[in-house]
C-alpha cells in the first residue's frame, strides 16, 4: 500500500526525476529491436508472448456472447493443441465482468481462478489534464484512492503516453504512478495514437529499474496498442530482458496488450514447429 506523500515531499520527488536523453533512448530501442534470437530460443519467446498477453474488448457494443468467445480463446488459444498456454488475462468494461467471470469459470473450473467472483486486475488512466498542468498532487491522490479501493486486486496505471508530449513527461508520470502504488505501469489504452512504441517502453522500463533500485518494490510493465506481429512482440521481450532482467520475463511483471497479436504468434509457433505456415483459416477470428 502506498504511503501518502505531503505536497512538499511530492514536489521534491518530481523535481528529482532526471531528464531523458531522447536521442539515446531512440538509438538504444532501435538497436535492441534488431537483435536476433536463435531458433532454439524463438519458441520459448513465442510461448512467453502468449502467456504475457491480455486479450481486450472495450467496445460499447460488447455482448455476453462476444465476451464468452474471447474468454474461450484466452483459456485455449488454439483448440485441439494443449501445448499452447492460456493468456495472462482478459480486459473488459465493468459491466461485462459478470459475463467474463462466468465464461472463464466454465472453462477452467479446476483452477483457483475459477471460483473467484470478480476482477483480479483493475486498469485506470491518469488524469492527463492535471498531470500536464503540473497538478501532480491531484494525480497522485487519485491513484492512491483507486489503489486502496482495489483491495487485493492489482492496479495497472495507464499513462496514455501518446498524449504526454515527450520522454521526460513519460518518465515523470511513470515515477509518480509507481510512488502512488501502481502494481503495473501501462503505456496506453490503445485508443490514442501513438500508443506503445519501443523508445517509450524503454523509458518506462528504465524508470521501473531505477524505482526498484531506490525502493526495493518491483513494478510490472505493460505495452498496449499497435503490437500486431510476433516480431514486434519479441522486440518488447528483448528490451524487457536487457533493461529489467530475467525476473521480469513472467506474466506477473510483463504484459502485452494484444487485440490482434495472438493469431500471428500462433502462426509463428506452428511455422517454427513444422517449418511451414498454416493458413489463417485454421485460427479463430478475433
Amino acid at each position: 500500500m502506498a504511503t501518502a506523500l505531503s505536497l512538499t515531499h511530492l514536489g521534491s520527488l518530481m523535481r528529482g526525476v532526471r531528464s531523458v536523453d531522447e536521442v539515446g533512448a531512440d538509438e538504444r530501442a532501435a538497436s535492441l529491436a534488431k537483435r536476433s534470437i536463435k531458433k532454439s530460443s524463438k519458441l520459448w519467446a513465442l510461448d512467453l508472448a502468449v502467456r504475457c498477453m491480455d486479450l481486450t474488448t472495450l467496445e460499447g457494443a460488447d455482448t455476453p456472447g462476444k465476451v464468452a468467445a474471447m474468454c474461450a480463446k484466452a483459456v485455449r488459444p488454439k483448440p485441439g493443441d494443449a501445448t499452447i498456454p492460456s493468456v495472462a488475462a482478459v480486459c473488459v468494461y465493468p459491466l461485462r465482468i459478470p459475463d467474463c467471470v462466468q465464461a472463464v469459470s466454465i472453462k477452467v473450473a479446476e483452477t483457483e481462478e475459477a471460483v473467484r467472483a470478480g476482477a483480479q486486475e483493475i486498469d485506470m488512466v491518469i488524469d492527463r489534464g492535471a498531470f500536464l498542468s503540473g497538478d501532480y498532487q491531484r494525480v497522485y491522490d487519485e491513484i492512491v484512492a483507486v489503489k486502496e479501493a482495489c483491495g487485493d486486486a492489482h492496479l495497472k496505471v495507464i499513462l496514455e503516453t501518446g498524449e504526454l508530449g515527450n520522454y521526460d513527461a513519460v518518465r515523470r508520470a511513470s515515477i509518480l504512478a509507481m510512488a502512488a502504488g501502481a502494481d503495473f505501469i501501462k503505456t496506453s489504452t490503445g485508443k490514442v495514437q501513438p500508443a506503445a512504441t519501443l523508445p517509450v517502453a524503454l523509458v518506462m522500463m528504465e524508470s521501473i529499474r531505477d524505482f526498484v533500485r531506490e525502493t526495493g518494490r518491483p513494478v510490472g510493465f505493460k505495452a498496449a496498442g499497435g503490437i500486431r506481429t510476433a516480431k514486434q512482440a519479441i522486440s518488447y521481450l528483448v528490451i524487457t530482458y536487457e533493461t529489467l532482467g530475467p525476473e521480469w520475463m513472467t506474466p506477473d511483471r510483463l504484459r502485452l496488450g494484444a487485440s490482434t497479436l495472438l493469431n500471428d504468434v500462433l502462426m509463428q509457433i506452428d511455422k517454427e514447429r513444422s517449418g511451414a505456415y498454416q493458413s489463417a483459416d485454421y485460427f479463430t477470428v478475433d
